[in-house]
């Protein structure tokens, strides 16, 4: 009897240990990857995830220097906050997977949110192809066919364990709003928040929109990154179809620790 109570305590005091210790490295990673005092390193790991021959044709064709406008993307925006770095965020393109990721739950609920979120980080542990420097952030980019009929499934960003899963078309007319949506997911990863309705997918003002201020304030001509749409008109908001017509708002910088909110 004391030896299998003293047991139980030992499970109990390991258990918090290792409480501790994820809580612990979760917040040292949130603090490194957004004090910005070096290159933010991703790595993109691209899937063939309708398992299409087109599909993994055009994997086989990408090329690292098509992630450039990501790395542009966050320089020109940082520097519009005089953020003191030369390159925020270098992409790197790692060698396809060939195991698919753990689908995220149809019908999410908290206990099967976090559930599939442990499952998600182990598998990003255990699978990984890439061989150069260790990554801050890992963007999954699972390729599907323009000719795929399904509706693709919601893109996401995962602040504990600093993942990106990006769903998108596999041509090179979608490489420019497949890096828009990897840079929105990206910065999920570091903290910012979605700044649009979720009911309309529309962005919310004044977060939500790149010029919130101007008058008159429609139309407006790019959009917030975290926003997702250019709201043209109060009934058109549009996908715009490359990181060329985004930018970063306030609000998001603050969340991104690229100014201060006071």
């Amino acid at each position: 009897m004391l030896v299998s109570g003293m047991f139980r305590k030992l499970r109990l005091i390991l258990l918090i240990a290792v409480l501790v210790v994820v809580s612990l490295n979760a917040v040292l990673s949130q603090i490194r990857t957004t004090d910005w005092n070096t290159s933010l390193w991703v790595v993109v790991y691209p899937l063939n995830a309708d398992g299409r021959e087109d599909t993994q044709h055009y994997i086989d064709s990408l090329k690292e220097s098509q992630f450039d406008d990501i790395e542009r993307f966050f320089t020109k925006e940082s520097k519009r906050y005089q953020l003191n770095a030369e390159a925020p965020v270098q992409v790197m393109l790692a060698p396809q997977l060939k195991e698919q990721l753990p689908e995220p739950p149809e019908n999410p609920s908290i206990i099967g949110n976090v559930l599939w979120s442990l499952h998600m980080r182990y598998w990003s542990w255990r699978q990984d192809s890439w061989q150069g420097p260790d990554s801050d952030v890992k963007i999954y980019m699972r390729f599907f066919s323009p000719d795929n009929p399904k509706r693709l499934r919601h893109s996401l960003g995962l602040q504990k364990g600093l993942i990106g899963i990006v769903n998108g078309y596999a041509d090179v007319e979608y490489q420019g709003q497949n890096n828009l949506i990897a840079a929105h997911e990206l910065l999920h990863t570091l903290g910012a928040s979605d700044k649009y309705d979720p009911a309309t997918n529309w962005p919310v003002w004044p977060d939500g929109y790149a010029a919130p201020t101007q008058e008159p304030l429609l139309p407006q001509t790019k959009a917030e990154i975290m926003g997702g749409r250019v709201q043209i008109s109060p009934s058109i908001a549009l996908i715009p179809p490359s990181l060329e017509h985004v930018v970063v708002g306030a609000a998001t910088a603050i969340e991104v620790n690229w100014q201060s909110g006071e």
